[in-house]
């Protein structure tokens, strides 16, 4: 008869795929929690479930690859530096990634989350991905979390620097054809969130200069983000 693996044997076996042991390992449950998991627990607390981490580890992660494509020889320019950083961390990048670790096999989701496949969703094994990172950041150190970093990232920043990126980010491409009209300010803004906090939907706006160009909707911001300048681009293309 086979046994089947306890949580902790699991979050082991994670560990030593990311390369790194956790000192609280409470921070790696929390990083892999999910809110519809959280909720259904009736545990609301905001530190329960990984969104606070994720919104860190987006951060984080921006730094190191700013810092890295900064850093690159040859040097390349600001725009192209602004392309390559997007590629390696959007939504599809980050969730490629997460499952190169075998990620979706750890997340905590919630019934209604399982029964629409969530563990097979690029947002929320995104999410997750930025979650684990700023839980190695708060654990560990900044040397630590850049290592650990553009390891888990090496085949997107691989892909990226030769030109071999299949992913289409809609928001750089938007903004690459409006800077060659000159200095631009474009901005996103969530007009509306719909749904239950643990299933939420987002109706984004993008903004030039304060006028409406493209809106959009999805089930993370990002998403939402991304239809919006998908709208915009087809417009000005």
């Amino acid at each position: 008869m086979v046994r089947l693996l306890t949580i902790n044997e699991k979050l082991d076996i994670l560990q030593k795929d990311i390369g790194y042991e956790f000192k609280n390992s409470k921070l790696l449950r929390v990083a892999l929690t999910h809110k519809s998991y959280a909720y259904e627990m009736k545990n609301i607390d905001k530190d329960s479930y990984n969104e606070r981490l994720e919104y860190l580890g987006d951060a984080v992660l921006e730094h190191i690859t700013s810092d890295f494509l900064f850093n690159i020889k040859p040097a390349i320019d600001e725009g192209e530096m602004t392309k390559k950083r997007a590629e390696i961390v959007c939504e599809k990048s980050l969730s490629d990634a997460f499952r190169n670790i075998n990620g979706e096999n750890y997340i905590f989701l919630g019934k209604c989350e399982i029964a629409t496949n969530g563990s097979t969703k690029d947002a929320i094994l995104a999410d997750a991905f930025e979650a684990l990172l700023g839980a190695i950041y708060i654990d560990s150190d900044f040397i630590t979390i850049k290592k650990i970093t553009l390891k888990l990232l090496e085949e997107q920043i691989s892909a990226s620097l030769k030109g071999e990126t299949k992913v289409t980010d809609y928001k750089t491409l938007l903004q690459e054809i409006l800077q060659k009209k000159g200095t631009i300010n474009i901005q996103y803004n969530v007009v509306e969130e719909t749904g239950p906090d643990h299933d939420k939907s987002f109706f984004v706006e993008v903004l030039l200069e304060n006028t409406r160009i493209g809106t959009g909707n999805g089930k993370s911001r990002k998403q939402a983000e991304q239809k919006a300048a998908e709208v915009a681009y087809a417009k000005y293309n």
